[in-house]
């Protein structure tokens, strides 16, 4: 074990003691952590810069401003208005109705973060305008857009197909995969998550009164009258304009990030945000949150911890043919890992590990890839797991301690579903 592999999981022990004890703003330990790195060698100077034009906080501060123009619309009032009156007054009803569109979005948009933030004001308005704390559905909200993200056989489904199939020719595999196999090994989860964050997600989250959260604005009746009469049609189009352009993304032949920015220009060149209002509407704290924690997740696979975990696995799951201790090894590795790891630098550690074990026991590797592919990707329990964190913390207020009281029912429903669903139906042997 090299002295910078070493000083790497140090530094991360630290990082995760202060971010929970949360004596300190996170965003000063996140940035404090990326210094430290850099100091010890862990990083060069472009891995420690790279976070501050990485295509995700791209897409993050440019969401945060797209979803602030469209907030003070009077269209999100009056959708806001249609639901409750849709449901009879009723806060669960009106709130499971934003539910299943975050589940839509969520696989038609590749960017969890950017299918968050459009949800967002639609339900920070619901909550404000039925008196109900934000904090009590923003998490809910987001492990429902972060867990059922590419299930459908839709767009995000046909792109991880395709990487795995890479994966599968590269490593001499004569299978090939499909949307449709992780449809047929995820699907559980578009009835579970929606499900828990409805009805049991609200009750585990803490109850934090909107004066005293992090993003406690208003977004009442009010909001849209500081627009006149062409920025509020102006927000109201770029919004929608913006959310067909990221659904229909690989068509257009448009990057993410891209589609993104030029909503955000947009919004500031017709007049809908000033550049006061960009300033106050972007949550700095969290980006630079943000930002510090993809620098220590490229420190961490850089110095060679994802080998050296993923070398472990391999050897510890070598001569087992138990479909289930198989499948619990490789959903709830991952799953932990990308916790404080890009999920895609996870999926590209352990999907090769995955394969060199199912060529070394003879297994079908189809279940077990959809199952790398779960835990890297179903992450919500820190800021460092995917940037729909910092902007849940920053709508809800809420601590790490928060995701974690909040998180863990789920998180342990998701493990079981997983390794005994997909398992069974999606064996290895």
């Amino acid at each position: 074990m090299s002295t910078q592999l070493i000083i790497c999981l140090v530094i991360f022990v630290a990082t995760l003691v202060s971010f929970i004890l949360n004596k300190i703003p996170l965003w000063v330990t996140a940035m404090t952590s990326l210094g430290l790195l850099y100091l010890t060698g862990c990083l060069t100077s472009a891995e420690a810069l790279s976070g501050f034009g990485n295509s995700n906080t791209i897409v993050l501060v440019c969401m945060l401003l797209i979803a602030a123009g469209f907030q003070k619309s009077s269209f999100v009032d009056r959708m806001c208005d249609k639901i409750i009156s849709l449901a009879g007054g009723s806060f669960t009803k009106a709130y499971a109705v934003y539910i299943i569109l975050a589940v839509l979005l969520a696989n038609f948009i590749s960017s969890p973060v950017a299918c968050y933030t459009i949800i967002c004001p639609l339900i920070g308005s619901l909550c404000d305008r039925m008196n109900v704390s934000r904090s009590k559905v923003m998490f809910p909200a987001m492990v429902v857009v972060v867990g059922c993200c590419g299930v459908l056989p839709l767009a995000t489904a046909v792109q991880q197909a395709a990487q795995s199939n890479g994966f599968l020719e590269a490593y001499g595999f004569d299978v090939q995969m499909s949307a449709m196999d992780y449809f047929k090994g995820m699907w559980p989860m578009l009835l579970l998550l929606p499900l828990w964050a409805i009805f049991i997600g609200p009750k585990q989250t803490p109850d934090i009164r909107l004066e005293k959260a992090v993003a406690s604005q208003s977004t009442g009746k009010g909001a849209g009258r500081e627009l006149s009469r062409f920025q509020d049609i102006a927000a109201v189009v770029i919004f929608f304009a913006d959310l067909v352009c990221l659904i229909f993304a690989n068509q257009l032949g448009l990057e993410v990030w891209f589609i993104a920015f030029a909503g955000a220009l947009l919004m500031i060149l017709t007049g809908v945000l000033d550049h006061k209002t960009c300033m106050k509407n972007v949550a700095w704290d969290m980006v630079l949150l943000y930002v510090g924690s993809l620098g220590l997740g490229t420190a961490l696979n850089s110095t060679g911890a994802g080998d050296v975990v993923g070398n472990l696995v391999a050897s510890l799951v070598g001569g087992t043919t138990n479909n289930y201790i198989l499948g619990a090894v490789f959903f709830l590795v991952p799953f932990i890992i990308t916790q404080f790891m890009l999920n895609r630098a996870v999926i590209a550690v352990f999907t090769p590990i995955c394969l060199m074990t199912c060529q070394s026991m003879g297994a079908n590797p189809i279940g077990l890839i959809v199952l790398v592919t779960a835990g890297s990707l179903a992450a919500f329990l820190t800021p460092m797991a995917t940037p729909a964190v910092p902007v849940a913390m920053e709508q809800g207020g809420y601590s790490i301690k928060d995701l974690f009281k909040s998180g863990w029912l789920i998180t342990l429903l998701i493990a079981v579903v997983y390794i005994f669903y997909t398992m069974t139906v999606l064996p290895a042997f």
